[in-house]
C-alpha cells in the first residue's frame, strides 16, 4: 500500500509538473487563434496600379528584371522606385560608384522602361575634406543627367556619419545645403530616412512597445548619447524642410509619427514642400482606421505609397488596411505590431491619389495617363 501511494504521488506531482509547464511560455510564442467570426476579404492584388516609391533592389541584372517586373504586374504595381541606385560598396562600407547606377538605369531602362524609378544616392563619408560639397553637387548633377530622378538619403545622415573631425554629421550641416538646394533646381525629390522608432531610445522595459523588436534586434537600441537624442535628430531634419521651401521632401515612414497623427497632420500644414511616404508604417493606421481614415481623406494629396523591404507577400496586408473595412486581422510581423489590423475603406479617389497620382506629380517622368 505504501508504495502504492508512493507512485500515486509521484503521477500526481508529475502531472502537475507537466500543466505547469504548459502554461509557461514567452511572449513570442503566445499567438492564440482567433475565435473571432467576422467577414474576410483578402486583397492580393491592388484594385488601382500603384507605384511603390520606397524599394530598394540590388544587382538587378536582366532575369532579374524580369522576375521582378512580373511579380509587379501580379500586385498591380505600375512602377517602383529603386531607392538604392548607388547600391553598396562592400570595402568601402559606403554607396557605390557612378557606373553601378549608370549600368542600372541602362538595364531597367532597356528592360523595363518607367516601371524601375532609380533613386541616386550620397556619400557623407569624406565631409569636411576640401572640395566636397562641391564634388557632391557635381555627382548630384551628372546622376540625374544619367537618369537618375530623385535622391534618397539613408538613415545614417544623422545617426552615423561623421566628418574628417570626428564629428557626428547633423542632417541639418551648412555643408550640406548646396545638395538639398541642387535638388530643387533640378527638380528632383529627396526621399529622407531620418533616425528610428522614438521607442528605440526610452527604456526597454514592459512600457515600451517595441521591447520585442529590441530584445530580437538589440543593435536597434539607441540612446541620448548614441549618438544624439531623437528629439534633436528629428529637429534637424524638419529644420532642413524649413530651410529649403522649394525642394520637395518625401518624408519616409511617416517621419515616425504614424502614431500621432495630430502631429503628422501639423507636420504638413507647418512644411508645404513635403509629403509622407508611408513605408514601414502601416500597422500604426491598422489600429486607428477612424482616425486613419479621417487623416488620408484630409491630407490625401500629400501621402504616397511605399513598402520599403520588398516581400511580394506583405503587400496584401498593405492593401486589405488601405482598402477594405475588415476586422481584427493579423500584421505580418509580430516584433513591428503585436495587435491586429482593421480596414480603413479608403474610397477609389483617395486611393488613387495615394497609389499613383501624387507620385506623378513629383517624380519626373511618370505620367497619371501611364497609370489609367
Amino acid at each position: 500500500m505504501r508504495k502504492l501511494l508512493l507512485t500515486l504521488t509521484v503521477l500526481t506531482l508529475t502531472f502537475v509538473t507537466a500543466q505547469e509547464a504548459e502554461q509557461e511560455m514567452s511572449f513570442e510564442e503566445y499567438n492564440p487563434t482567433s475565435t473571432l467570426v467576422v467577414p474576410e476579404n483578402p486583397v492580393t492584388r491592388a484594385k488601382f496600379p500603384f507605384v511603390d516609391i520606397h524599394s530598394h533592389q540590388w544587382n538587378l541584372t536582366k532575369e532579374g528584371i524580369a522576375k521582378l517586373v512580373k511579380e509587379m504586374e501580379e500586385l498591380n504595381m505600375g512602377a517602383m522606385v529603386n531607392l538604392s541606385g548607388r547600391g553598396f560598396n562592400r570595402e568601402t562600407r559606403d554607396i557605390g560608384t557612378q557606373e553601378y547606377l549608370a549600368g542600372m538605369v541602362r538595364r531597367v531602362e532597356g528592360e523595363a522602361p518607367n516601371k524601375i524609378i532609380i533613386f541616386t544616392n550620397v556619400s557623407f563619408k569624406d565631409i569636411g575634406q576640401p572640395g566636397w560639397t562641391e564634388n557632391a553637387v557635381k555627382e548630384l548633377e551628372e546622376d540625374v543627367t544619367a537618369g537618375a530622378r530623385g535622391l534618397k538619403i539613408y538613415k545614417s545622415l544623422g545617426l552615423s556619419y561623421t566628418d574628417t573631425d570626428g564629428n557626428r554629421v547633423a542632417i541639418d550641416d551648412p555643408r550640406i545645403d548646396p545638395v538639398w538646394a541642387k535638388c530643387g533646381e533640378l527638380g528632383i525629390p529627396v526621399l529622407i530616412h531620418s533616425a528610428d522608432p522614438a521607442s528605440f531610445w526610452d527604456p526597454m522595459d514592459s512600457d515600451n512597445e517595441r521591447w520585442l523588436e529590441l530584445k530580437l534586434r538589440p543593435g536597434r537600441k539607441r540612446g541620448d548619447d548614441d549618438p544624439a537624442p531623437f528629439d534633436q535628430i528629428i529637429a534637424e531634419q524638419h529644420n532642413v524642410f524649413k530651410k529649403h521651401p522649394n525642394t520637395t521632401f518625401v518624408n519616409a515612414h511617416m517621419g515616425w509619427m504614424a502614431n500621432d497623427l495630430a502631429k503628422a497632420g501639423k507636420h504638413l500644414d507647418t512644411y508645404p514642400n513635403v509629403y509622407f511616404g508611408i513605408g514601414a508604417v502601416i500597422a500604426e493606421f491598422g489600429r486607428q482606421p477612424k482616425q486613419a481614415n479621417a487623416f488620408f481623406e484630409k491630407y490625401q494629396d500629400r501621402l504616397l505609397f511605399g513598402k520599403d523591404a520588398y516581400n511580394p507577400e506583405e503587400f496584401y496586408t498593405y492593401f486589405r488596411v488601405l482598402e477594405t473595412e475588415d476586422e481584427y486581422f493579423p500584421y505580418y510581423k509580430k516584433y513591428h505590431a503585436f495587435w491586429k489590423m482593421y480596414g480603413l475603406g479608403l474610397s477609389d479617389e483617395v486611393l488613387k491619389k495615394i497609389y499613383y497620382k501624387n507620385a506623378c506629380k513629383i517624380i519626373p517622368g511618370l505620367e497619371v495617363s501611364q497609370f489609367e
